[in-house]
């Protein structure tokens, strides 16, 4: 049953619908329109698609790109090249019978090992063949060779090339490393008695010997102690045990210099602060500025006003030619000889005959 207020309302709605008219292509228009708009979307889903795919290609290279460097505005540097050192010819199987001459104008005095070996006869200019000796040094001038014999403990010899004699000088001691002064006139040993400290020895070339007490408890050496004569040959050098620390049984001893005494009367004269042991009177440069030393763990190139550490070097036992050039063998590979200048570079390389390749060699000045 319908209330007066709902026919009243049905009534109205058919009045209306009465006078609505009827929209021609009304479908047609609504189809054509939505066309429109979905080729309108698809044409800006394809554009989308290819933005994002050209971002997904070029984003891993602008993330991976580095920045590019701000270039100062400084001419470019140019490549330094390191000379190859000049090569010298092997000495050919004749080599014996003159002096072999080495790079900066030294020859080698002797090249042994194990008692047999040859000694730079320098009076008949020749090598000769050392044999039956436990030790030979000749002297880097003259004529004059040392001698060590374990047969004749306490006894050491001059051999005189020139004079071709032999004399033997007791000092009844062991003598322990025997070095020539560098103008071959006297020899410095060290010395040891039973039960007494060590003593300097100098023994000149006429067989005069004298020998100085050394105050060891002063002038402290631990580890491979013996003395050494300076470039000049008016001091030898005693080096001197320094750390203030343990001492290891497995590694060099550090040092902190080495004491100087007159090698007229055994005096003690002055300290030179070094980290290691000079070799012998050719590792001082001729004007006492430099001093190449073994130190703990490396051969040093050490400045002897204040013992500071110029550089490191390939070996110790080293002789400085000139002020500014230094000889010295290779400690590996073929153990050729090279002249060096004090940093490092090589200039002149000497190979030696095949039977003094694995020797001990000396050398001095022509």
């Amino acid at each position: 049953m319908s209330s007066p207020a709902e026919e009243a309302l049905r009534a109205a709605v058919r009045d209306l619908a009465l006078q609505a008219r009827p929209v021609p292509d009304l479908a047609a228009g609504a189809m054509r329109r939505g066309r429109r708009l979905r080729t309108r979307r698809r044409a800006a889903t394809a554009a989308g698609a290819a933005l994002v795919a050209v971002a997904a290609v070029a984003l891993p290279f602008v993330l991976l790109r580095p920045e590019s460097p701000v270039r100062p505005a400084v001419p470019e540097p140019t490549a330094t090249v390191t000379p190859t050192p000049e090569l010298l010819p092997t000495p050919g199987p004749s080599w014996s019978t003159s002096p072999l001459a080495l790079p900066g104008g030294w020859v080698i005095t002797s090249a042994a090992q194990g008692g047999v070996g040859w000694v730079l006869d320098r009076d008949r200019g020749r090598y000769q063949r050392a044999a039956g000796y436990d030790g030979v040094w000749p002297a880097p001038k003259g004529t004059l060779a040392a001698l060590a014999d374990e047969d004749r403990p306490g006894e050491i010899g001059l051999a005189d090339a020139a004079r071709r004699r032999t004399s033997w000088i007791r000092t009844g001691k062991w003598i322990m490393q025997p070095q020539w002064s560098p103008d071959g006139r006297r020899l410095a040993l060290t010395l040891r008695g039973e039960g007494e400290p060590m003593r300097l020895g100098v023994l000149d070339a006429s067989g005069g010997f004298r020998e100085f007490p050394v105050d060891t408890d002063r002038y402290f050496c631990t580890d491979s102690c013996f003395f050494t004569w300076t470039r000049d040959g008016r001091e030898v050098a005693l080096q001197q045990t320094g750390g203030g620390g343990p001492l290891s049984e497995s590694e060099r001893h550090p040092r902190r210099g080495v004491q100087l005494f007159s090698a007229e009367d055994g005096r003690p004269t002055r300290f030179v602060a070094m980290p290691g042991d000079p070799a012998g009177p050719w590792a001082w440069s001729p004007d006492g500025r430099l001093v190449v030393v073994q130190g703990q763990h490396e051969p040093l190139l050490v400045e002897t006003a204040d013992g500071r550490v110029v550089r490191s070097l390939p070996a110790a036992d080293a002789a400085f030619v000139t002020d500014d050039r230094l000889l010295y063998r290779r400690p590996y590979a073929d153990r050729d000889f090279v002249l060096a200048d004090p940093t490092g570079r090589e200039l002149v390389r000497q190979p030696l005959p095949p039977e003094l390749v694995d020797r001990n060699i000396t050398v001095a000045p022509r």
